[in-house]
């Protein structure tokens, strides 16, 4: 997931009925009952071979689908901005079909993990990473936008904690209300989200866009012995 801004509004209120709402707390109190990680882990994605410093999420079960719709969907030769990038995974992706890829997150840790991926994976001539509160360093359009945002609208307690959590979604807001003035003509979306969050607040987002919308794929995965639906939304 994304490591991005967590800027409350007053205008969010939960959109999913008042018994998912308490299911996300719960999955939010349980998963955040663990023992922080200390260490620099490095873990295999899709061929690739990912270093994630302990400030930056690792990717999680489900997140190889993810990367194998944005494989499916990147042409070589696009250019493809990846949105809150985390350790680099989909960014790397993309970069190894040929696309050239701005990787941004408001994480410096995060930012210093993709450059050094890219280095020690062969794209790093194809990947340009920085800091970024959502589109505030980003300069003009792309082919491909990709977003693996924060699934909660909680206030983060830190800024690893910001790779899970957006207060009230402004983050996610204010991605929807200025994406599309960085869409190059013809360019898509792609949009992971889960029922670990509102979907409910993320389908009027999208239907408020205007964009035409088709899910890519959806599969459901227990996390903490509750099913979870996870769902990539293509937009163009």
């Amino acid at each position: 997931m994304t490591s991005l801004q967590n800027t409350a509004t007053d205008d969010y209120r939960p959109l999913i009925p008042e018994e998912q709402v308490a299911t996300v707390l719960e999955l939010r109190r349980v998963l955040s009952g663990g023992a922080p990680q200390k260490e620099a882990q490095t873990v295999p994605f899709l061929g690739l071979k990912l270093t994630v410093p302990p400030t930056v999420m690792t990717p999680c079960p489900v997140s190889p689908i993810l990367g194998g719709a944005v494989f499916a969907e990147v042409r070589e030769g696009d250019r493809v901005l990846d949105m809150g990038t985390g350790s680099g995974s989909l960014a790397l992706t993309a970069a190894s079909k040929g696309a050239d890829v701005l990787a941004v997150d408001i994480n410096p840790d995060a930012v210093a993990a993709v450059l050094a991926n890219a280095e020690r994976n062969g794209v790093a001539d194809r990947v340009e990473a920085r800091v970024s509160d959502v589109f505030s360093t980003v300069e003009g359009t792309f082919d491909l936008i990709v977003l693996n945002p924060p699934f909660q609208w909680f206030a983060a307690r830190d800024i690893a904690d910001s790779a899970t959590t957006d207060a009230g979604y402004a983050t996610l807001t204010r991605f929807f209300r200025q994406a599309r003035g960085h869409l190059a003509e013809n360019g898509r979306m792609l949009i992971f989200f889960s029922t670990m969050g509102d979907v409910a607040y993320l389908r009027k987002l999208i239907d408020d866009s205007g964009l035409r919308h088709e899910i890519v794929f959806s599969t459901t995965n227990p996390v903490a012995d509750v099913p979870v639906e996870f769902t990539c939304h293509r937009l163009s």
